[in-house]
């Protein structure tokens, strides 16, 4: 991760429409955002849609960015709002046919099986997996980006009462699935 006077400079640049360092803040928070996107979102070709998503609304969105924020936690706003329109997308469109993925089988250097389990394990993230929706939004965050649960509730936009109740919800679920795990463990899996 690149210091923040050096990522404030690249944002600088962005907003002068410097695409090379678009490409630099791109390079360096592709990783954090597409294992949070990976838990988030099912499919390999939707994780791609959003992923595109999230950068190009980052890049247009610049301008409205306070510099005196984290950047990181803005990003993870964009992150979650655009996790939150694909789904509100979904939801609505009825497929009668599954998509055609067989014959896309381009891979893209994001969708490495490590991005995503980076930090974790493979038991860990199958069960995060089975969790609720609204439970693994606040276990991602809380887990793998080490947000508190006022700073959750502020990112999601809902009350803290809500994020208490989903994490604690989420806890339990998970401590059910991996009873042999201590959650000590599964705190020190964060890597970052």
């Amino acid at each position: 991760m690149q210091s923040s006077e050096s990522m404030y400079h690249l944002l600088e640049q962005m907003k002068d429409g410097d695409k090379q360092a678009f490409h630099a803040i791109y390079e360096t928070t592709y990783r954090d955002i597409y294992r949070t996107v990976a838990f988030l979102v099912d499919h390999q070709q939707d994780r791609e849609d959003v992923m595109n998503e999230i950068y190009m609304q980052m890049w247009t969105s610049l301008a409205n960015y306070d510099m005196n924020r984290p950047f990181q936690f803005w990003l993870h706003g964009l992150a979650i709002r655009q996790i939150q329109r694909f789904r509100v997308k979904s939801w609505r469109r009825f497929r009668i046919f599954e998509r055609i993925r067989l014959f896309s089988r381009e891979e893209h250097h994001w969708d490495h099986p490590a991005v995503m389990t980076e930090g974790t394990n493979r038991e860990i993230a199958q069960a995060i997996r089975s969790l609720t929706d609204k439970q693994r939004t606040v276990i991602i965050f809380r887990f793998f980006h080490d947000y508190t649960l006022e700073e959750i509730a502020a990112l999601l936009d809902i009350p803290l009462g809500t994020v208490k109740s989903r994490y604690h919800a989420g806890l339990q679920a998970l401590r059910k699935q991996l009873w042999n795990l201590p959650l000590e463990r599964m705190e020190n899996n964060n890597a970052y």
